[in-house]
């Protein structure tokens, strides 16, 4: 009775109560935990940043360095010496041709260090670019570096051709020889036998290319006095001095004669000074007349 009386008073008081008192007959509610908790419905919105190109290394090309004045190189098996660009005196007052002494400027070039020599020229002939000199030396072995001879102007510029260069010009020859101070020689101003294959140094023939090696000229050409005449690119115009160009002069346009410089063995000290001036036809071949070439 007593257990009727309470469970009435019970019920009584929950529905008098203003606020609603859970109850809980079964197992207790569990609240989830965040790693629990269900996964949203939709697909989050993603902003999408463009990666930033990344910039292209060009390499920077190396300058080549400029050759310095006398710097060496070989082409087709003979080394040549480098001449710097800039002005220079060419002619003298010794003689009408070489008259009036002016000044010449030139773009830089190369030039032959010794004079083409035997072996050297067979090379041409053999491959048949180039026509064999009528002298019985050139088929001895025992000279293969003397100074090739009886070669034309025709053949001097068919061997420069075939050997991927050209004959000097005049002026480019003569800067060659006596550098920028306006020295008589390539040695210097005052003359020396010892220094040249001369008429007075008594040789009485041709010498082995570089066999004077204290006659050397500014920029380091051997034989640039003496020993053979060598043909250059120019025609010969004894007046050409007083109208020529300032720059690169080329010589005359045409003409009868081609250019001889740098005088021979058998030369007196006259007639091997750097700013002497010779002629000749260009089919001529003689005993003391070579060349060298220029690139």
């Amino acid at each position: 009775m007593c257990r009727l009386v309470l469970l009435l008073a019970l019920i009584a008081l929950v529905a008098c109560s203003p606020t609603s008192i859970p109850i809980s007959l079964g197992a207790p509610t569990v609240t989830p935990t965040p790693t629990e908790m269900p996964l949203p419905t939709s697909t989050p919105t993603v902003t999408r940043v463009a990666p930033t190109a990344t910039p292209t290394m060009t390499a920077t090309p190396r300058a080549t360095a400029t050759p310095i004045a006398g710097q060496t190189r070989v082409v087709s098996d003979a080394p040549m010496v480098y001449v710097p660009a800039g002005d220079f005196t060419m002619g003298s007052n010794d003689y009408d041709s070489e008259k009036p002494p002016h000044t010449v400027y030139l773009d830089a070039f190369w030039i032959d260090k010794f004079e083409v020599t035997n072996a050297l020229y067979k090379k041409c002939v053999d491959v048949g670019k180039c026509s064999a000199p009528s002298e019985r030396k050139f088929y001895n072995a025992q000279y293969d570096n003397y100074p090739v001879i009886y070669v034309s102007w025709n053949d001097a510029n068919a061997f420069c051709a075939w050997a991927g260069k050209r004959l000097p010009t005049e002026a480019e020859w003569e800067k060659s020889a006596r550098g920028t101070d306006g020295r008589v020689y390539p040695w210097g101003s005052a003359f020396d036998k010892n220094l040249v294959n001369s008429f007075e140094g008594g040789k009485g023939d041709t010498t082995t290319v570089g066999s004077y090696p204290g006659g050397v000229s500014p920029y380091g050409a051997m034989d640039m006095a003496g020993n053979v005449w060598e043909w250059v690119a120019d025609w010969y115009d004894e007046k050409y001095y007083s109208n020529s160009p300032r720059n690169n002069p080329k010589g005359p346009s045409s003409g009868q004669y081609r250019v001889l410089r740098g005088g021979s063995w058998v030369g007196l000290q006259k007639g091997v000074r750097a700013s002497v001036r010779f002629l000749n036809l260009p089919d001529d071949r003689s005993s003391g007349v070579g060349f060298r070439c220029a690139q």
